[in-house]
């Protein structure tokens, strides 16, 4: 497995397995199990997915030492603020059975983030969390969380995929060392992906799937991806994209599918900021 090194040095691998939107807790302990057989060692979950416990389940069932695995969770915006950030990630360790977290995100830029950075950075210091980080921070946000604290997020989990490349956001966390990971890397199936003609030729050129050929664009771009699957074969399949090359050509091919705009909500409209502040869950 390929590897990212964190801004604190922290190794992360560049491919993982994601379970946003896999609520069925049996379906999602076998696909995490299954992930984990197939060779993935990243696995993303989050207090909002309320699928923990299966993931915790999942790990242990796999029998794989502990120090192998890179296992991520995110705050959930009613958890923001100190004391709560510091109730709910042990309320997160409790559910995954975990002694610690490899990489602890504040999961969306609302609420009192910065009590919830003070409480992660502590908790970082104290060595339960490797590393933290924040997801679905635009640029700007993500400066000023930099400029008004001590440590830098290692990482920014955004939506990236060819329909959205965030090339200008990638260029910020360049500069700042933010690695870039991209939740959503196949779009969700958004705007017919798998059917895109670009993208078919690509994949029968270098005989891999649609699926193989932008995991394979994201990672040579030094994109941590995380691709979701509930299918045996498609989480196999998914994995095995390190045994071919995109060449500059294709991956200026592919550039050329970004229209610099978002598939889901926006995180700058003023209705969705209301929606995500009365989004209540029962975690």
């Amino acid at each position: 497995m390929q590897i990212v090194i964190l801004n604190n040095g922290v190794e992360m691998p560049i491919l993982g397995f994601g379970v946003w939107q896999i609520p069925d807790a049996d379906e999602c302990e076998q696909s995490v199990y299954e992930a984990l057989k197939a060779g993935y060692r990243l696995i993303d979950t989050a207090a909002a997915y309320v699928n923990e416990e299966a993931v915790g389940r999942a790990i242990k069932r796999s029998g794989l030492p502990r120090e192998e695995l890179f296992i991520t969770t995110k705050l959930w915006v009613q958890d923001a603020g100190y004391e709560r950030t510091k109730k709910a990630f042990a309320k997160s360790l409790e559910r995954l059975q975990l002694d610690y977290l490899d990489l602890y995100l504040i999961h969306q830029p609302f609420g009192d983030i910065y009590g919830s950075w003070r409480a992660m950075e502590e908790l970082y210091r104290e060595g339960k969390i490797r590393a933290i980080g924040v997801s679905n921070f635009e640029p700007g946000r993500l400066v000023d969380l930099i400029l008004h604290n001590e440590i830098t997020p290692a990482v920014n989990q955004i939506e990236t995929h060819p329909f959205f490349q965030q090339v200008e956001c990638a260029q910020v966390m360049k500069e700042y060392n933010v690695q870039l990971e991209s939740w959503g890397p196949l779009a969700q199936g958004k705007n017919n992906i798998f059917q895109n003609e670009v993208l078919i030729t690509l994949a029968e050129k270098h005989h891999k799937s649609v699926a193989q050929v932008i995991l394979r664009w994201l990672t040579q771009r030094g994109v941590v991806a995380i691709p979701k699957s509930t299918h045996k074969d498609r989480i196999i399949e998914n994995f095995n994209i390190f045994d071919f090359e995109l060449t500059q050509e294709d991956m200026d091919t592919i550039a050329t599918l970004d229209t610099k705009k978002s598939l889901f909500l926006s995180k700058n409209d003023p209705e969705v900021v209301k929606q995500f502040a009365n989004w209540k869950l029962d975690i």
